[in-house]
């Protein structure tokens, strides 16, 4: 595809590609430690076991009750069961009034039990070959458009050395340009292209009648146009008129769960729907064209990507469809002014408009994931876990001991987790935070390497990749957990309904071969 043509190009001002320079070679690989296994093996195993045995607590101590009443059942005299058969007779009032409660009882729990939300697929969008965006012609298109210093260009050097991105990650067509061309109709064109891009995916793979979908969320936190972006898919697909159509802006990378769960609840109200959940970020209006180092940093992080999903309360779906909503937890700090600060929109001392991050991000978004993640704990965790963390806080408090809180294993609880890409640092975190092995945030890592930090629908993005590396069985457990400006921490949990398989459309299609790289201080080490 060429470039776009916009409506302030014209001769007097050519405006040229970047040419993208050859990837450089691998750096060689580094060695790997084996496991201290006389710390590890036994403890490993003892957990294990125990673990097993409360799981199956109430198995161990009903066998033998069954074993019991089975005894004593074939030891029953058939005389006995005649009479007990002639009393139920005499008393047939009594069963038919004890039926009818049980029938009552029944169907009431039937009718008041939440509906079932299955998601039948998703489609994430994969740019055109010729948007990529290879660090040097980054620092080249920043040097030639002349809007930021010398200090400004070293710091955004380092910053993408550091960030854990590839050299494949994608700007969208305004930006490839010389000078950049952020006009509304550009944004328009970036916003269309992108989610466009993965609606047809969907509608294609799922064979779903646009003019079924009953439920459209949308969310994009920067940009939000009018007509809304919501709009502009009705517009194109031709939904009918009484579709419940929302568009939710300015929440941030964790909007993706937001809109998950917005749709779930609509499904909870509306019978037989399908719902469209479409989100993407725009780049196109939103860079940051000044020398403040907080606001340089989404310039470094940020790239083109979005992800449409489609969800059923139908139950005839459940056959076809991939994963089940089990639950989603939402984590709200706005009340805090340093949490809604820390990612906070505004203009710099010369007027130009960006997006700060504060310095404290990571301290705000780990308490976050604390309150989120006590939360959700409960729901997830076996009674083994939930028993040994309830026994360490009895310790603590009882007895003063300076005894470490115990961090509960999520490894048992979940299979696969697909952790935000929003940045080296964030994954770090959860991973040392969570107990986490790299097998555990590997999806994440190479999403961010890939295709950067594609904000609320980069957990889609891990998903596909898991989906990718054949990884997903029948009852595997997905976490997805996202941090956002307000500040939102926000977790989504699915269930797997067979043995995934990844999409003929799959983004990573043409190079999950090629993956995982091992990254080490944001460089590739080896592949």
């Amino acid at each position: 595809m060429g470039s776009m043509a916009t409506p302030n190009q014209d001769q007097h001002h050519p405006k040229h590609h970047l040419q993208q320079p050859a990837a450089p070679a691998p750096a060689p690989a580094t060695g790997r430690r084996l496991p201290d296994f006389l710390q590890s093996v036994n403890l490993k195993y003892v957990k294990l076991g125990y673990h097993y045995l409360i799981t199956h607590l109430i198995t161990f101590l009903l066998f033998p009750l069954i074993v019991i009443i089975l005894l004593e059942a074939a030891r029953t005299d058939p005389d006995e069961l005649r009479q007990l058969w002639l009393h139920l007779q005499y008393n047939l009032v009594s069963v038919l009034v004890f039926s009818a409660i049980l029938v009552f009882a029944s169907t009431v729990y039937i009718m008041t039990r939440p509906r079932a939300v299955y998601l039948i697929d998703f489609a994430c969008y994969r740019p055109e070959p010729h948007l990529k965006a290879p660090f040097l012609a980054f620092m080249e298109h920043s040097r030639l458009c002349g809007e930021f210093n010398e200090s400004a260009l070293e710091f955004q050097r380092k910053i993408l050395e550091r960030s854990g991105l590839g050299e494949e990650t994608y700007f969208p067509e305004a930006m490839h340009h010389i000078p950049p061309n952020p006009s509304m109709a550009a944004a328009r064109a970036e916003a269309e292209q992108v989610m466009f891009g993965a609606l047809d995916n969907l509608f294609r793979s799922t064979g779903v009648n646009p003019k079924d979908i009953g439920v459209l969320v949308v969310n994009c936190s920067l940009f939000n146009p009018t007509p809304s972006l919501s709009a502009m898919i009705v517009n194109k697909y031709k939904f009918r008129g009484n579709i419940r159509s929302f568009n939710l802006g300015g929440m941030g990378c964790s909007a993706g769960v937001i809109s998950i769960d917005l749709a779930r609840d609509l499904l909870q109200v509306h019978g037989s729907s399908y719902a469209v959940v479409v989100s993407t970020e725009n780049i196109t209006q939103n860079w940051y064209f000044g020398n403040r180092k907080s606001m340089l940093i989404p310039n470094c992080l940020f790239r083109v990507g979005g992800a449409a999903v489609l969800l059923s309360n139908r139950r005839s779906d459940r056959r076809r469809a991939k994963y089940r909503l089990v639950h989603v937890v939402r984590t709200h700090k706005g009340a805090d002014d340093n949490a809604f600060r820390c990612v906070y929109q505004e203009q710099d001392e010369v007027g130009k408009v960006g997006v700060s991050l504060s310095k404290d991000l990571m301290a705000i978004a780990g308490g976050a994931l604390k309150t989120n993640i006590t939360t959700l704990g409960p729901l997830v965790l076996p009674i083994s876990e939930q028993l040994l963390f309830f026994a360490t806080l009895v310790a603590k408090k009882l007895f003063n001991a300076k005894v470490k809180p115990y961090i509960p294993d999520f490894k048992l609880a979940f299979d696969h987790f697909c952790i935000h890409a929003g940045g080296r640092a964030v994954i770090d975190e959860l991973e040392k935070n969570l107990q986490l092995s790299p097998v555990h945030v590997e999806a994440s890592r190479m999403t961010l390497h890939r295709f950067g930090n594609t904000s609320s629908s980069s957990i889609w993005y891990e998903l596909a990749y898991i989906e990718a590396k054949d990884r997903i069985r029948r009852g595997h457990r997905i976490w997805q957990i996202a941090f956002g400006s307000g500040f939102k921490c926000n977790s989504a949990v699915w269930e797997a309904l067979c043995n995934v398989k990844a999409s003929s459309h799959s983004p990573w299609a043409d190079c999950i071969n090629s993956y995982p790289v091992q990254v080490v201080d944001g460089h590739i080490a080896s592949q």
